[in-house]
């Protein structure tokens, strides 16, 4: 059967005429079967986990969100506390932590009661510093939403 073409033209011919007819049941099987192999998760990132401290003190804590002045968080701003217990206030241990992606860190396990002085967050982040007072008697689980405005 020569019709004058050769074998090569003879078979793209065919070819094209296969997926001109077959075009879309093709793509409506893969969109249909796409579920299937990437799972209903696609799409969906974990949420992203809070660094925290714990000074093993006690039952409170302290959340801590930090951003800039224009509204977004800053990665790895030190959130740092020197908390005095034991008899006198005279042991002293010091607490550092950074924020994650979303400017969020946490201080867990601090004492209920503090004796002379409350306790002194400082939060930094370059040449940005801040400080906050937290008295845990008041309010034992804090969140304190931080903004470091550049100088």
């Amino acid at each position: 059967m020569d019709n004058g073409m050769s074998g090569r033209v003879w078979a793209r011919r065919l070819r094209g005429a296969f997926f001109r007819y077959h075009r879309r049941p093709i793509i409506i099987g893969i969109l249909i079967s796409g579920p299937l192999f990437w799972g209903p998760g696609l799409g969906r990132t974990a949420p992203v986990e809070v660094p925290s401290v714990d000074a093993d003190l006690g039952p409170c804590t302290a959340d801590f969100a930090v951003t800039d002045g224009a509204g977004k968080p800053l990665y790895n701003a030190k959130v740092s506390v020197t908390v005095h217990y034991g008899f006198l206030g005279l042991r002293k241990m010091d607490l550092e932590v950074g924020t994650n992606s979303d400017g969020k860190a946490r201080v867990a396990g601090l004492p209920s009661k503090v004796r002379k002085h409350p306790l002194g967050f400082v939060i930094s982040y370059g040449d940005r510093v801040k400080s906050i007072e937290h008295y845990p008697a008041v309010n034992c689980n804090a969140r304190y939403e931080v903004v470091l405005e550049t100088r």
